[in-house]
Parts: structure tokens; C-alpha cells; sequence
């Protein structure tokens, strides 16, 4: 596509966008329908204001996967406000998964960031926990590398998974809002599986089937929620499955093989093979859980951006293709205008 024509279809896209715009968000919006559309007002931030962006998320040198916003079909989703966040939400905020859960604080720290870029703020990283905070609005922003959420432990067998463990939990408590994330990893095998045995119930055994002890965990993730969170304290998320990218036959364009070269979001409002079965076990889960716990439910509108990945300009460089992962600024930083929303509601 020539530069002519490149600008004539962004013109287009962005008149189309502004249409598409309705009333603020209302009770009976629900901010997850919807579809993307362009907007040249977008990104929200640039990378060169956010120096602490791992480059693995930030190394792509086209920038239109940038330029899409995410338009409720009932509603506006309003525009993150960085100052308002940061007047509203005193306290500690904590992000509790796997490198899905660090793509978004790394928004959001970058969001908040640029938002007040004279502002002092501390980054650290103690053990495995990771603070982003402003001192002057006593806001920290806080990321826990935990991918299973339930307990590895090593004993003299080997590495175990404890679906029915949940001690390291005690590192979550006395935060206003936690946000937790688990999925990706259990799909490992091999080098990369992190555990040598599973534990059910004390039945330890070599393997299982990782959909149900997925939703095992899940499971005591959900009864450790109910012992340990007073709701009128905090405010518990659980971030929806973040979809890859890596088979473009889901999508419907089996030429393109993978995300590498995507530069264009679908722009319909559903993706051909429907949600994940983990993200239909997670609902399930969660309707369970007497306690209030809301679903920032990214699933469905984040498998509508098979553009939004690193690809070949991720981690590994070009002998890699990442399409797990998601560039920033980009998709991550719509998932904290959703947690923003929800916040705002909640």
C-alpha cells in the first residue's frame, strides 16, 4: 500500500471512528462489546517518555498497530486519565501472574508515568516483587512474578506443583487492588515445564491433563479469595486469557501463517473460533466465588488484534517470533482504560 493510499484508508478509518462514538458509559454498558477502530489520537503515551519498557515489548519499527482504540458498541470507553488514576487509587496496587500480568504494569507504570513525567517515581525490584511508585501521591504499582498462582515446591522427588497449596498467597494481602493472571504456562512441556510432579489431594502423581488442573487451581485460588479478602478493602480482578497469535487459520487467513507481518486488527466484533476453553473454565471458576471479584475480560477483544504482538522484533530478536506477548504502547494499555473503567465503577 503506497503512501497515498495508506493515508486515504487511515482518513477513512478514523471519520468511521469518530461515527462510532456514543454516550459515556452507562450501568447497562457492557465495555467488552465492541469493535476497534482508528484513531489518530492514539497512542496514549510514546516509548521514548517510558525509558523502563523492556525492549522486547517495545522493538517494532512500524507504529500503525498503534492507532486503534477500543470502541464499545453501547457506550465510550473514556480516555485513560492518568492523573485522575493516581488521585483516586491511593495506595498499593499489585499485579500477581506471568508476563501477561508484567505486559500490563509495564502499561500501566508507563501510563501513570507520562502522565506526571515531572513527578518522582521509584522503580525496584525486591526478590520477585517489582514497585513502580510515585511517593507524592503514595501510589505503588506492584508486580509478582507468580505463574501458576498455586505452589512449586522442591522436595527430595523433585520440583512439585501443589494444586491444593497457596502459600506464597500471604504476600497478597493488605493491598487495595490485586489483579492475578494464570494460563500461559501450563501449556509447557518438556525443558520448559517448570515442575516435575503434580500433587492433588496428596496424590502426587507425574501428569494430569492441564485443563483440569488448571481449573483446580484456579479453584483454590478462588477459596483463598474467600478466607483472605475483605471486599470492602480490596478490590480483586482476575485478568481474562490473553490469546497468541501463532496460527493465522484461526483468523480465517491461513497465507499469513503466524502474527509476523499482521499490521491491521480484525475489525469485525468476533473472532472466528470463538473464545479459548481456558477462558470459558476461568468464568466458571469465578462463578463461584461468592466474594466480589471482577473479570477484566480482555479475551475476546485482544484475539481481535492478531497486529499487536512483537512478532520477529521480541524477545530473540529475529530468530524468534513472538506472538504471545504484546507490544507496547498498544493492546495492554486498552486493558488499563478497561481496569481504569471498572475501578471508576466499582
Amino acid at each position: 500500500m503506497g503512501p497515498s493510499a495508506l493515508f486515504a484508508t487511515s482518513l477513512f478509518l478514523f471519520l468511521i471512528g469518530l461515527c462510532q462514538q456514543v454516550d459515556g458509559v452507562g450501568s447497562k454498558c457492557d465495555i467488552y462489546k465492541g469493535k476497534w477502530v482508528y484513531d489518530a489520537s492514539y497512542p496514549l503515551y510514546n516509548s521514548s517518555d517510558c525509558p523502563f519498557i523492556h525492549l522486547e515489548f517495545n522493538g517494532r519499527p512500524d507504529h500503525l498497530y498503534q492507532n486503534f482504540r477500543w470502541q464499545p458498541t453501547s457506550c465510550n470507553l473514556p480516555r485513560f486519565n492518568g492523573k485522575d488514576f493516581l488521585r483516586k487509587f491511593r495506595g498499593k496496587i499489585m499485579f500477581v501472574g506471568d508476563s501477561l500480568s508484567l505486559n500490563q504494569w509495564q502499561s500501566l507504570t508507563c501510563l501513570l508515568h507520562t502522565a506526571v513525567p515531572r513527578e518522582p517515581y521509584i522503580s525496584q525490584r525486591v526478590d520477585a516483587i517489582s514497585t513502580f511508585s510515585f511517593p507524592n501521591y503514595g501510589v505503588s504499582i506492584m508486580f509478582l512474578r507468580n505463574a501458576f498462582l498455586v505452589d512449586i515446591v522442591n522436595e527430595k522427588e523433585g520440583r512439585v506443583l501443589k494444586l491444593d497449596s497457596i502459600a506464597g498467597g500471604r504476600i497478597w494481602k493488605g493491598y487495595y487492588v490485586l489483579i492475578f493472571n494464570t494460563w500461559h504456562w501450563w501449556l509447557l512441556t518438556g525443558r520448559k515445564q517448570p515442575w516435575d510432579y503434580i500433587q492433588d489431594n496428596n496424590i502426587t502423581r507425574k501428569g494430569m491433563n492441564r485443563m483440569v488442573a488448571y481449573r483446580k487451581a484456579l479453584g483454590t485460588w478462588a477459596r483463598w479469595v474467600n478466607l483472605n479478602v475483605d471486599p470492602t478493602k480490596t478490590k480483586v480482578f482476575f485478568q481474562g486469557v490473553s490469546p497468541d497469535h501463532m496460527d493465522s487459520r484461526d483468523w480465517g487467513d491461513p497465507a499469513a501463517k503466524t502474527c509476523r507481518g499482521e499490521t491491521w486488527p480484525m475489525l469485525s466484533t468476533a473472532y472466528p473460533t470463538g473464545p479459548p476453553p481456558s477462558q470459558d473454565v476461568l468464568k466458571r471458576v469465578l462463578r463461584r466465588v461468592p466474594k466480589a471479584v471482577r473479570l477484566l475480560d480482555i479475551t475476546g477483544l485482544s484475539q481481535l488484534r492478531n497486529d499487536g504482538h512483537p512478532s520477529a522484533f521480541g524477545y530473540g530478536g529475529h530468530r524468534g517470533n513472538d506472538c504471545t506477548h504484546w507490544c507496547l504502547p498498544g493492546v495492554p494499555d486498552i486493558w488499563n482504560e478497561l481496569l481504569f473503567e471498572s475501578l471508576m465503577q466499582s
